[in-house]
């Protein structure tokens, strides 16, 4: 940044299903080197028996509070921080729990050919029939679609996956993967899990917008856990009020085909986290202490329309969004 600022670093975990997903943990990242100033550190209101801890070892933290409160997920994933730890890609092997984790381009592995090399390396085995075209999900804008290569390796139940770009086929990102014993896994299916990682930056944007995640300039460390920790639980509340809604949408309205015509009404997408903020926030403020005026009643319905619009108006993009994805890959 070229200056001094205020930075805070924190491990965070999502969870996240068909239906929806939220942030349900969290762990301030604390240097290593501030552990060597005691009165730093009581300054900032740690307890004294607050140790030092990686990025991955606070992962494992959350990861055994995660079953502990009866949460069983069937796969992990994250970002190369996590998928370069061999203790937490243990930890979930171990408990039966699949991952795939995205790996540095210096990450290392041995081939099923008992072959030593790294990632980027493993490029170099993929033929040119040995792409696949896959979705990794839907985002804002469509289907993802990229280009992905599995290798496999010297243990049957893990692989190196390799995504490249359609537009930009410089552009290439490894992951490694591992499935279960007994799940039979297919390219797409890790595909898709891998694709899950992005729910994670979409708590972060809805928890900044939506209920001030980042909106602190707190100082002391239990202050930071109360803040965060409240934000979490409205971010939860406002995510399951979506899940709710979504649960009862229609299905949506999609192409078929990149020359298909529009149809005279794509419908409503289904209640985004911060649309439901919205409505929570118009709904608690109008009609709180005495009963609705006529006014009031107006206020409301000026807005619902306007909620409407807008849903409408984005179903209607994410229509045309899909049809140019679908003319990109084909």
């Amino acid at each position: 940044m070229g200056r001094v600022e205020n930075v805070i670093v924190a491990v965070y975990t999502t969870y996240a299903t068909d239906k929806g997903h939220a942030l349900i943990d969290r762990d301030l990242y604390v240097q290593q080197d501030w552990f060597a100033d005691p009165q730093r550190m009581a300054k900032a209101g740690f307890p004294p028996g607050h140790a030092f801890a990686t990025k991955p070892e606070l992962a494992i933290a959350q990861a055994k509070r995660a079953l502990a409160a009866g949460i069983r997920p069937a796969w992990a994933v994250g970002d190369e921080v996590y998928g370069r730890s061999r203790a937490l890609r243990e930890w979930c092997e171990q408990h039966s729990i699949g991952y795939v984790f995205a790996v540095p381009v210096d990450f290392h592995l041995t081939t099923s050919g008992q072959v030593r090399l790294r990632a980027d390396q493993a490029l170099d085995l993929v033929e040119p029939a040995g792409w696949n075209r896959r979705s990794c999900g839907a985002g804002a804008k469509g289907p993802r679609f990229y280009d992905w290569a599995w290798i496999a390796t010297d243990h049957p139940r893990r692989w190196l996956l390799i995504r490249r770009s359609i537009s930009d086929p410089s552009e290439i990102a490894y992951f490694y993967a591992y499935a279960p014993t007994g799940y039979v896994c297919s390219l797409t299916d890790l595909v898709k899990v891998a694709g899950i990682r992005w729910k994670v930056e979409d708590d972060f944007q809805d928890a900044k917008s939506t209920v001030g995640l980042d909106q602190t300039q707190v100082r002391l460390y239990r202050a930071w856990k109360r803040h965060v920790t409240l934000a979490m639980a409205a971010l939860a509340f406002l995510a399951v009020l979506a899940a709710l809604e979504k649960a009862a949408h229609p299905a949506p309205v999609l192409p078929h085909d990149p020359d298909q015509t529009p149809p005279a009404d794509c419908g409503t997408i289904a209640l985004t986290v911060p649309e439901a903020q919205r409505l929570f926030h118009l709904f608690t403020t109008l009609t709180r202490g005495d009963p609705p005026t006529c006014t009031t009643r107006a206020h409301l319905e000026l807005h619902l329309r306007w909620s409407d619009w807008r849903r409408r108006h984005q179903a209607r993009a994410r229509w045309h969004h899909h049809r140019t994805r679908l003319a990109l890959i084909t």
